[in-house]
This record gives C-alpha cells, structure tokens and sequence, in this order.
C-alpha cells in the first residue's frame, strides 16, 4: 500500500500545479461554462489515458533488476527533480486572472461546444511531452509486486480517474470569482510545496536504489 500512497501523492501533486491544461479549462470555464469545460476535461483525462497506457505497458518487458529498468528509474527521477525544481523557481510565475465582468453568453449549440471543448483537451493533452515524460518517470518506479499487470491496472485506473475528478472540480469552481481569488493567492505555496514534496519523492527513490 505504501508504494501506492507514494505514486498517488507524487501524480496528485503534480495536478495542483497549473498548466497548458488548467488554463484551457479555466478559459473554457469562464467563457462557456462548466458543462461545455466538461468536455475538455474528458479530453484532457482521455489524453492522460494514453500516456499511462503507453507508458506502462513500455516498461512491461523491462526486468526490475536490469539496468535499462535502472536507468529508467535515474531518469524519471531526474525528471521529477527538474519539474520540482521548475516548481519552486516558477511558483506564481502564471498569474490567475480574475475577470471582473460577468460570463460571456452561453453558445447557442451546448453540443457543438462541448465535443469542441473535449477535442481541444484532448489536443491539449497529447500534444504535451511533459506528460509522456511524467508518467514513464512514474511507471518506473514501480517495482516488484506493484509492477504486475494487476496493480497497473488500479495506478492508472486511479491515474485517469484522479485527473478527470480534479479537473472536473476546477471546470465547476472557477466560474466563483471569490474561490478563484483564493487559489491564486495561495497558487504559489502550492506551487513551492508540490515542487518540494516532488524533490523530496525522487531523493528517496534514488536513495533506495543506492540501498539495494
């Protein structure tokens, strides 16, 4: 269960930072609403859904105790020491903006808005590498019997459903202007406390590969 806990925390972690995809959601939100923001969401967890897929199923084959698995370890580590490190020197580096007027007219074809909203999240998440690096830097740190097929299977069930769940939630509260205010002034603790916490989860990691 620990080893769970630990990748859970890490992807979790990383959903609180503001990106690409929280802007377009925020956009989408505020512009359009949150039904039509639904449907970036599902895009966007859609897209996260190939990567973990991908990613994987690519360290499927690969022994916990070879060094290719090793090296792909080092690396995800490397790379989550990079995005914590990014965390913290960017903390509040994307200002939110807090519109002061009311929401723009609601499109006259929800439909139409909705399956647009769903092919920019899907874009949006695709098209983003950091992504395809982030979940090989987590799939490579599962070892042993968290490495079967089984318990994939729960990590990117959890995965998918963590980001569809959280970026539901943000489509839904955005449009409050006083909950909006709030995040952004709070935005770069976060940023700072989820890029520590990443730091933190790659030394230990690296550690444990010198321990063994």
């Amino acid at each position: 269960m620990q080893p769970f806990l630990i990748v859970a925390a890490a992807h979790f972690l990383a959903l609180l930072s503001p990106g690409p995809d929280f802007f377009l959601i925020a956009r989408t939100s505020l512009s359009a609403g949150w039904r039509a923001a639904s449907g970036a969401c599902l895009g966007i967890a859609l897209a996260n859904g190939v990567f973990i897929v991908a990613t994987f199923a690519g360290t499927a084959a690969l022994r916990p105790d070879g060094a290719p698995f090793i090296g792909l370890q080092i690396a995800g580590c490397a790379y989550l020491l990079y995005l914590g490190a990014r965390f913290i020197r960017h903390a509040g580096g994307n200002p939110l903006n807090v519109p002061g007027g009311g929401h723009a007219p609601a499109p006259a074809r929800p439909a139409a808005a909705w399956r647009r909203a769903a092919g920019m999240g899907f874009l949006s998440g695709i098209l983003n590498p950091k992504n395809a690096l982030f979940y090989a830097s987590l799939a490579a740190m599962l070892t042993g019997p968290h490495a079967s097929a089984g318990w994939k299977a729960v990590y990117g069930a959890w995965m998918f459903g963590a980001v569809l769940l959280w970026d539901m939630l943000v489509a839904a509260m955005i449009g409050n202007r006083a909950v909006l205010r709030r995040f952004a002034r709070s935005l770069p603790w976060l940023e700072r406390m989820s890029g520590i916490m990443l730091i933190l989860l790659a030394l230990g990691v690296i550690a444990a590969l010198l321990l063994r």
